[in-house]
């Protein structure tokens, strides 16, 4: 499996402060109701951590899927939910240190 991360965007950066408070005020209903669609389209998700961010983004979800295209069906669900949604690829360190390693070696190998 591997591990992605959902930002998610409640309303645009031109939104209007009462529609801003209309989508928090129905905001548990509508996370239920998300939840419930990905859980029943995408089965094979792991959700892992969901969280409430201060800053550009509202909502971070992090969570395991087998592949790159049950991570697009994930991100497709959510725009209906969303004003913004972003997906990412979450590498754990360990394994970005590997190919560090595999790189160095390889260019050690292939110097004259």
């Amino acid at each position: 499996m591997k591990t992605f991360v959902l930002m998610t965007k409640l309303a645009s950066g031109d939104a209007q402060l009462t529609e801003i408070g209309a989508k928090l005020h129905d905001r548990g209903r509508k996370g239920r109701a998300w939840l419930k669609e990905i859980k029943e389209k995408c089965p094979e998700i792991n959700f892992k951590a969901h969280y409430a961010l201060m800053g550009y983004w509202d909502s971070m979800h992090i969570y395991e899927a087998p592949d790159e295209e049950t991570a697009a069906k994930v991100s497709l669900l959510t725009r209906p939910y969303a004003a913004q949604v972003e997906s990412w690829l979450a590498l754990p360190y360990e394994k970005v240190l590997k190919l560090t390693e595999e790189i160095e070696s390889s260019e050690e190998r292939e110097k004259p």
